[in-house]
């Protein structure tokens, strides 16, 4: 008797199950694909504003780049390889921990490496200037000339960037250029 009442029940929860499975695909789907809400697609202003309050620069600084790298070109890819919107080398791309052919990973990585440019120049009376030479040219050509490097390609560049800055800092409440801040060494004694 008990494994007959066993058996019963054993059946009938196959055939609830078949059914739940029947009622969810020929019934609930339709019902759900109807009811998906697809997420909304971030504008390229807030992809900047969040990557550049991520870390602690200027929006106005990271467009100013990008109009001048790709002229905001998800798509640019230049004759040396650099890829994307903020026109990232594969290997700093790599470094930031990031796909350069994604506008959001793009630019988030580009305005770190902004960032640790910033931080690296800080202290010196260009320190801006030199940040966006070094983005052009390395940080190595700006070490080896002590500034902005001689060569006429980044003398451009660094005029272009800081017309591109001049004309969107003021749509930006973040006004003026943030260097990231440093925390203060707190002696416990």
């Amino acid at each position: 008797m008990k494994l007959l009442t066993f058996l019963l029940l054993f059946s009938v929860c196959i055939l609830a199950a078949r059914v739940l499975e029947m009622l969810k695909i020929e019934i609930l789907q339709p019902v759900l694909t109807r009811l998906h809400i697809p997420a909304p697609k971030f504008t390229l202003n807030e992809i900047i504003a969040a990557a550049a309050q991520k870390h602690q620069i200027s929006p106005a600084f990271v467009k100013s780049i990008i109009a001048a790298e790709s002229g905001f070109s998800q798509a640019a890819v230049s004759p040396k390889g650099a890829v994307g919107l903020m026109q990232l080398m594969p290997e700093t791309a790599r470094e930031f921990g990031a796909d350069p052919a994604v506008p959001e990973q793009n630019i988030d990585a580009g305005a770190h490496y902004l960032s640790w440019l910033l931080q690296r120049y800080a202290g010196k009376r260009d320190a801006l200037k030199r940040a966006i030479a070094a983005y052009n040219a390395g940080p190595g050509a700006v070490e080896r000339y002590r500034g902005i490097p001689p060569y006429r390609e980044t003398r451009t560049y660094v005029t272009r960037v800081l017309r591109f800055y001049k004309k969107y800092e003021p749509t930006y409440t973040l006004a003026s250029l943030q260097l990231p801040r440093k925390r203060p060494n707190k002696s416990l004694g």
